[in-house]
């Protein structure tokens, strides 16, 4: 993938940038600094008159056309529709795999039915946020790896899952799924009003009326309002 037509911005800033919309309600940014580093890219290394001469026409042409055509991609996207998509694709990510676990091992029946349709949905927002990612020209990969994002099922979260039972494992997901529903929600409100990229907007609409039905329900859990307070 060619990456020089990216958006001129680091990961880490855009995803912070589009939770600054949420500052007044307590959101914060990554927890960790290991990309705080300058990002360097492909564009701050000249092209020596060697290189410009010394790949055949048609090559040249070829090359010329498909960074046309990715710039073109990526034109629209603001710095909310790259924070919004690269933040919410790991954390249905990390959503899913906490989910599995309370689908296989919750204590309550209706815990489980709850999480194998949670994981079924948030599986299909996937399958919706990864083209996106694609037309608008970025990477595939978890830019917040290793960063704990608000509303984010972290590793700690999930080692402490897998390390529960009964009640315990029950206190732990609603807790864990109900923040993830809530923070991705507010998030997704901020890509309604301030993204650049229609479709974008649309598919954040979308996630934002999954979540309000889904919170709703997880309300109505057995367990639930003791668990969440």
């Amino acid at each position: 993938m060619n990456r020089r037509n990216l958006p001129k911005l680091p990961h880490r800033a855009a995803a912070l940038g589009l939770l600054g919309v949420l500052a007044l309600t307590g959101a914060a940014g990554c927890s960790s600094a290991a990309d705080s580093a300058p990002r360097t890219t492909a564009d701050s290394a000249p092209r020596t008159a060697e290189a410009r001469t010394s790949a055949p026409p048609s090559a040249t042409g070829s090359a010329s056309a498909s960074a046309s055509a990715s710039a073109s991609a990526s034109a629209s996207a603001s710095a909310t529709d790259v924070g919004w998509v690269q933040l919410m694709t790991p954390m249905n990510q990390q959503a899913v795999k906490l989910l599995t676990l309370a689908a296989e091992r919750a204590d309550e029946p209706r815990l489980r039915a709850f999480a194998v349709r949670l994981r079924a949905d948030q599986e299909a927002e996937l399958d919706r946020l990864r083209p996106l990612l694609t037309r608008m020209g970025l990477p595939l990969t978890d830019v917040h790896a290793g960063h704990d994002m608000p509303g984010m099922v972290t590793g700690r979260d999930l080692t402490a899952a897998r390390a529960a039972e009964g009640p315990a494992f029950d206190r732990l997901v609603l807790a864990g799924i109900r923040d993830h529903l809530r923070q991705s929600a507010q998030v997704s409100r901020s890509e309604i009003t301030a993204g650049g990229r229609a479709d974008a907007r649309e598919l954040a609409r979308a996630l934002v009326t999954a979540r309000e039905t889904f919170l709703a329900e997880l309300a109505r859990l057995p367990g639930a309002e003791r668990a969440l307070g």
